[in-house]
């Protein structure tokens, strides 16, 4: 049996599909963030705040379910520096004696709690920072697209840029379709996926250049081909590690970094496909030609006149 660094795959022969796979995903999340939305946390929408302190350290999903069913909606409760300091966040408007509130709901489920303090949160800060995340975003955007035009070459960069645009959309519009809560956590996730895809897709980019450099063929797709087969093992050791740790994070870190987590997992597994398929695929529409790497070499007139 032939291993992975052995074995060749046409992925440029099912580049096709490949694309067509990608379309529908980008459809489904365009769709998604327009008809659905996102469920925005607290950092962008703004709501209630409440502190309690335990007398010993209390199970957090026993309290977030506490709450939900007494007609709380979208509680999220963390510790706060010590284990029984918890933060509750509540989705919703301030009102006076809401931390009263939920104090005694908690009194009557049996927990030994007392009240630190209840405030408002604003969204103000939500919008600013969401404001300038969005622009941060396109600012390393665009730098990534003036690194790999001065390291390879602007179709890469071209590529490349198209490439993590797919993924971020593809990320984006899963929270948008499920419901997900998408709060500054999830944002720190999805600049993640940008570095993390774009680290995948030069690793690729640079097999394919230096390939083009030494092979005396001007067929692409082969060239392509053998180039993504020699980064694959690479690629799914890589991809395969990474998410064994998030899925650790999923299953035991807790509802404070579940969605980072979850985020996380969606943009290694669309990172993963992109700079397989669809990264190096794009150069192919883009016309990369050998000429683009290599220029050709001017002809001497003094040299054609010697006998």
């Amino acid at each position: 049996m032939k291993s992975l660094t052995q074995r060749q795959f046409d992925f440029m022969g099912k580049r096709r599909i490949a694309f067509g796979v990608s379309v529908a995903m980008l459809l489904a999340a365009v769709v998604a963030m327009l008809a659905l939305g996102l469920n925005l946390g607290l950092d962008f929408t703004g709501g209630t705040l409440v502190e309690v302190r335990f007398s010993s350290a209390p199970a957090l999903e026993t309290v977030r379910q506490t709450l939900e069913a007494t007609g709380f909606q979208d509680v999220a409760v963390q510790t706060f520096g010590a284990s029984t300091e918890v933060l509750i966040r509540l989705q919703q408007a301030f009102e006076a004696g809401v931390g009263d509130q939920v104090v005694t709901l908690l009194q009557d489920a049996g927990h030994d709690v007392s009240l630190v303090r209840a405030e408002f949160v604003g969204a103000q800060v939500g919008d600013q920072l969401r404001d300038q995340s969005g622009m941060g975003m396109l600012v390393a955007l665009g730098i990534v697209m003036l690194y790999v035009a001065a390291r390879f070459q602007y179709k890469f960069a071209v590529g490349a840029l198209l490439a993590l645009l797919h993924d971020v959309i593809i990320v984006i519009g899963a929270f948008a379709l499920f419901g997900f809560e998408f709060d500054l956590t999830v944002l720190a996730a999805v600049l993640a996926v940008i570095g993390y895809s774009l680290n995948d897709t030069i690793v690729v980019y640079d097999r394919i250049r230096e390939n083009i450099r030494k092979s005396r063929i001007d067929d692409m797709p082969t060239i392509f081909n053998e180039s993504i087969n020699q980064t694959l093992s690479r690629t799914l050791a890589t991809s395969g590690t990474t998410l064994l740790v998030l899925l650790a994070l999923v299953i035991l870190g807790g509802d404070m970094i579940h969605y980072f987590a979850v985020a996380l997992i969606l943009g290694v597994v669309v990172g993963t496909f992109s700079s397989i398929y669809v990264s190096a695929a794009l150069l192919l529409p883009l016309k990369l030609a050998r000429e683009d790497l290599i220029p050709a070499k001017k002809e001497d007139p003094e040299a054609e006149e010697l006998p």
